[in-house]
């Protein structure tokens, strides 16, 4: 903890301000990162899209991933191309590799848990609204190892072997997220009066 200190402190001293500097922090073998450091830019070349319904502009969707797709980064591709101001998934499959986080409200970072190996997608939900006019997406997973254990977190990357099934509904009226200062996350704000 002190070395952390330490670190924080110097770069504070060299910057004007320390939350650039502290955007990663290494910490043994943890490594966190801060809220706005994750982003995921991995490929969905085999990425399928299929509309189920669609009533009164609820919509429902089916978006299937195949092996080597990234899920999270094919997520995001989705919701940008459909233009989805709001909605809430779920999803199960299997992958290959994976990077969840727990959020640590001390630091006001994500401890990053990488994971590799064959693991099943025993459940998987988020949801979706904008952020400065783009879609972001907010999603957990619980993974099963070859044991019978689970590991769970927020999702930060996730690599599809062999497939991944996610269902998406999207909602007639979107949602926003707005920076919350006291986390600094990035949280749904309800409209009030609807």
């Amino acid at each position: 903890m002190k070395r952390v200190r330490l670190l924080t402190g110097v770069c504070a001293l060299l910057l004007s301000s320390a939350s650039v500097c502290a955007q990663t922090v290494t910490e043994g073998a943890s490594r966190y990162v801060a809220p706005q450091q994750i982003t995921s830019n991995g490929q969905t070349p085999s990425m399928k899209v299929q509309l189920l319904s669609d009533q009164a502009g609820l919509k429902e969707y089916v978006v299937i991933f195949s092996t080597g797709d990234e899920a999270f980064a094919g997520l995001k591709e989705f919701a940008q191309k459909y233009q989805v101001t709001s909605a809430h998934f779920t999803a199960i499959g299997a992958i290959s590799g994976a990077t969840l986080a727990w959020f640590d409200p001390s630091r006001k970072m994500y401890k990053l848990m990488p994971f590799s190996g064959q693991m099943e997608v025993a459940s998987m939900v988020g949801d979706i609204a904008l952020y400065q006019g783009k879609p972001a997406l907010h999603t957990h997973a619980v993974l099963g190892f070859p044991d019978g254990t689970a590991r769970a977190g927020h999702v930060v990357d996730m690599t599809v072997r062999p497939t991944l099934e996610v269902f998406v509904t999207v909602d007639p009226k979107s949602m926003q997220r707005q920076f919350d200062p006291e986390t600094d996350l990035i949280l749904i704000t309800p409209t009030a009066g609807q």
